[in-house]
């Protein structure tokens, strides 16, 4: 495959922030059916363009200094041991990544550095039986941490594969206790444009929200990673806690999660706000849906530059199909 480079204030085709995102909200909403590619600020990383040398990753360099470092490597789950490919080179799947919160390039793993994990709390809200505000070390030392080693696909039309560390959704739902008729649970990152400097950017609707119906959250591939690679996630990886749902694109993979919401209406997404043409709620992964700019059949897979077919679910049908099957779009990456 041809690899194109960019200069360093060029954005490419395959991009995910056009020209227009720099003037004004208006432009922004209007370009977007034309120029805006993918988008994955809860992903990894970002178009077919392969990590450069530009910032010289140093596996462990970023890694948070934690109160819960001490937890880590923990045990891999063997039901998830065998991804069926090779798991990614650490340095690439660190060193190409996007953080919207940080600014919209894909080297951005040195600004992401700016992210405070400590103090950090988490809340639980909405239409539970417990609701609590947890600190973030609490959380994490009370659940059953454990690794799975899942892929990874971009909508961008990329993949990795890599090595989690945390807890199943499904273990927070069970301490929520959530009430018979909540529906969906709401995700919310920070807030913090002193922090964040991307945060200012007006024309984005911040904070980043995601979503899932109860019987996606609940599902047992769904994960809260709180590590990788055997360490604490890594502050551009979305450190303290972020969401890992392999079967979808990952832009649905929220980080830096502060807030989960048990409600009965379905969010509305950071992604669906600005274009629900092209990034929709289900957002599951589908070689036979193409995006409307560019064909989900195949893929990049990321540190080898290697063009390989797409598998509907991301090859997890087996245990995600049934969860779709009274939904007419249920499979589809756009409304």
């Amino acid at each position: 495959m041809r690899i194109i480079r960019h200069r360093s204030w060029e954005l490419p085709e395959r991009a995910v922030t056009p020209e227009a995102v720099w003037r004004d909200r208006r432009a922004v909403l209007k370009g977007l059916g034309l120029g805006m590619a993918g988008a994955v600020a809860g992903g990894l990383g970002g178009s077919l363009l392969m990590p450069g040398r530009a910032f010289a990753y140093q596996p462990g360099d970023p890694t948070p200094d934690t109160p819960w470092g001490d937890l880590y490597p923990v045990k891999t789950n063997p039901a998830y041991a065998d991804p069926g490919r090779p798991v990614t080179v650490e340095k690439t799947a660190s060193s190409y990544n996007n953080f919207y919160e940080f600014g919209t390039h894909k080297r951005i793993w040195p600004d992401a550095q700016k992210l405070k994990v400590q103090p950090w709390t988490v809340t639980i809200d909405g239409m539970v039986d417990a609701p609590q505000t947890l600190d973030a070390d609490a959380l994490i030392r009370r659940m059953a941490l454990e690794e799975r080693i899942y892929r990874f696909r971009c909508v961008e039309a990329w993949s990795m594969v890599v090595p989690w560390s945390g807890f199943p959704l499904a273990d927070l739902v069970k301490l929520a206790q959530p009430k018979a008729g909540a529906k969906y649970l709401r995700m919310e990152t920070f807030e913090d444009r002193e922090m964040a400097h991307g945060q200012r950017s007006i024309w984005l609707p911040w904070p980043y929200v995601e979503g899932l119906t109860m019987a996606e959250a609940t599902n047992d591939l769904a994960f809260i990673a709180t590590g990788i690679y055997g360490k604490p996630l890594p502050r551009q990886h979305g450190a303290p806690l972020r969401l890992v749902v392999p079967w979808k694109y990952g832009f649905k993979s929220i980080k830096s999660i502060v807030r989960f919401t048990f409600t009965d209406e379905r969010p509305v997404s950071f992604w669906e706000q600005l274009q629900d043409q092209e990034y929709g709620f289900w957002a599951n992964v589908n070689p036979e849906v193409s995006h409307p700019r560019w064909s989900q059949a195949r893929e990049q897979v990321i540190d080898t530059g290697e063009e390989i077919p797409t598998l509907k679910w991301n090859g997890y049908g087996d245990q995600v199909a049934g969860l779709y099957t009274d939904i007419r779009d249920g499979d589809r990456l756009f409304r």
